[in-house]
């Protein structure tokens, strides 16, 4: 905003500042013309202590300063104030979690907290169902909106891997590009028929992509929370995450990392 100075005033002329001195004042300022001190003595007393004889000084109109007129000036505009940051974990300031997936992973959190709360899930349950999918994406590995740098696909599930069911194709190859096996997709690691049952568009554009963070963050956590399930209870919690996984070590590293976090 630019600097206002003060208007010039006019001064006005001796004659109209004459008229406007009083009286005794005018003798005062007299008297000190005459090389006299002023005085508190009143008029009267002044004008008997002079000479009949005396001449009569022209009376001196005190300088006057000129006063500067109030400024008014527009109030300045009050800044909207920023939200103030939130503080990020330790987990992310020290490179156990990508930041992005952080993101992702609150983002699903705090959007469940407030559509399921009688769920109680936390943002760490969900990255530790990350961490022990995909290693958080490949340690990150995604662009702002949380698109996967190269897609994360699980092993053809054809029974050729001990320990691995026979899962037949379920999506036409659609989300796993396999038209007779099915395989798990994406950071979370989703089955096909499971995606497409509880999808969830995490990033609000409009698509569920397995292959986003934000959409399988939030996915993962409306599959936990499945069931009325409240995860504030621990026993509520290993059910939950053996729905994810039928094997209580995976428990065990999920709920592991979950508390470090």
């Amino acid at each position: 905003m630019g600097k206002h100075s003060a208007p010039k005033k006019r001064l006005r002329s001796p004659y109209a500042l004459a008229a406007l001195v009083p009286v005794g004042l005018a003798s005062a300022v007299a008297a000190a013309h005459a090389g006299q001190q002023l005085t508190t003595e009143s008029p009267k007393q002044v004008a008997e202590s002079t000479p009949d004889n005396a001449p009569t000084a022209a009376p001196t109109i005190p300088s006057q300063t000129p006063v500067a007129l109030p400024i008014t000036t527009e109030p300045a505009p009050v800044a909207a104030r920023e939200p103030a940051p939130e503080v990020v974990p330790e987990s992310v300031t020290t490179g156990q979690i990508p930041l992005i997936n952080y993101e992702a992973y609150h983002a699903a959190g705090s959007k469940l907290a407030q559509e399921l709360p009688g769920c109680g899930i936390s943002w760490q349950l969900i990255a530790g169902i990350g961490r022990v999918e995909s290693t958080h994406a490949n340690n990150g590995k995604a662009d702002p909106d949380g698109v996967l740098e190269i897609p994360i696909l699980g092993p053809v599930l054809d029974g050729s891997l001990a320990g691995n069911n026979v899962i037949h194709d379920t999506d036409g190859g659609e989300l796993d590009g396999d038209p007779h096996f099915d395989r798990a997709v994406g950071p979370m690691q989703f089955l096909p028929e499971t995606w497409k049952r509880y999808a969830e568009d995490g990033n609000s554009d409009g698509v569920t992509d397995p292959q986003n963070l934000f959409d399988a963050a939030l996915t993962t956590g409306r599959y936990l929370c499945d069931g009325n399930l409240n995860l504030r209870d621990s026993s509520q919690v290993t059910k939950a995450v053996l729905r994810y996984n039928n094997s209580m070590d995976y428990v065990s590293k999920v709920r592991g990392w979950a508390d470090r976090y």
